[in-house]
């Protein structure tokens, strides 16, 4: 659903902003190179120290990169293979300093390791639930699946919840609880999306091995009559 209409939205919005870093020069590699490395730095740097609203402002202010570069391909008409490869493969990497983040905090000053681990399982159902789509589309299926929760709910759901979690140094009481909340929202979601895809895939993969046999018996078929 953020995907479909957030993702929309949001390329409207910064379409003025991705001329104006064209007309400067700036190519669509740079600002997903840029992007990541902010994300990394303000989830690797504040949020060991717990220092979540600023750390999810930092990333927040980078982690529209992801749409600023592909609204610059299209403006430049540069869209390519290497720029969707270079995109997806540092998302993983901003995704998992998100996680990391949450993960040291627990495992140092936040001292709960139940919470280091969903950190930690969020880190690699994350990764395993793009794997699985990626590695369906190169066999050459469609994965034509809507996960329940995919990249976008990840990270605004875990983002918003750090955000205000992080109030709680400006004395706003209980609502640090908020961010364990969601971490274990986004593990299970995680789980059922995964899920999905798997049986999207297997049932994608039966149908395209039916339709292979399908397609031999006939030609041997017409093989044999004549």
């Amino acid at each position: 659903m953020l995907n479909k209409y957030a993702r929309a939205f949001f390329t409207r919005v910064l379409t003025p902003f991705a001329a104006f870093l064209i007309r400067r020069g700036v190519s669509p590699d740079t600002v997903t190179l840029v992007g990541t490395a902010g994300v990394v730095a303000g989830a690797l740097v504040f949020y060991p120290m717990g220092e979540f609203f600023w750390g999810t402002v930092v990333i927040t202010l980078f982690v529209f990169s992801d749409l600023v570069d592909g609204n610059m391909a299209r403006q430049l008409g540069r869209s390519s293979r290497w720029g969707a490869f270079l995109d997806s493969t540092l998302d993983r990497v901003a995704d998992g300093a998100i996680f990391g983040g949450f993960a040291l905090w627990y495992a140092g000053h936040g001292d709960d390791n139940v919470l280091c681990a969903v950190s930690i399982f969020c880190l690699a159902s994350g990764q395993v639930v793009s794997y699985t789509k990626a590695r369906g589309e190169s066999i050459g299926l469609p994965v034509a699946v809507n996960g329940l929760v995919e990249r976008a709910e990840r990270l605004v759901v875990s983002l918003v919840a750090a955000g205000l979690a992080g109030l709680h140094a400006f004395g706003v009481p209980g609502i640090q609880y908020l961010l364990p909340v969601a971490l274990w929202l986004v593990a299970v979601g995680s789980v059922v999306t995964l899920i999905q895809r798997v049986v999207t895939v297997r049932r994608e993969a039966a149908e395209a091995d039916a339709e292979t046999a399908a397609g031999r018996q006939s030609s041997e078929g017409r093989e044999t009559a004549q």
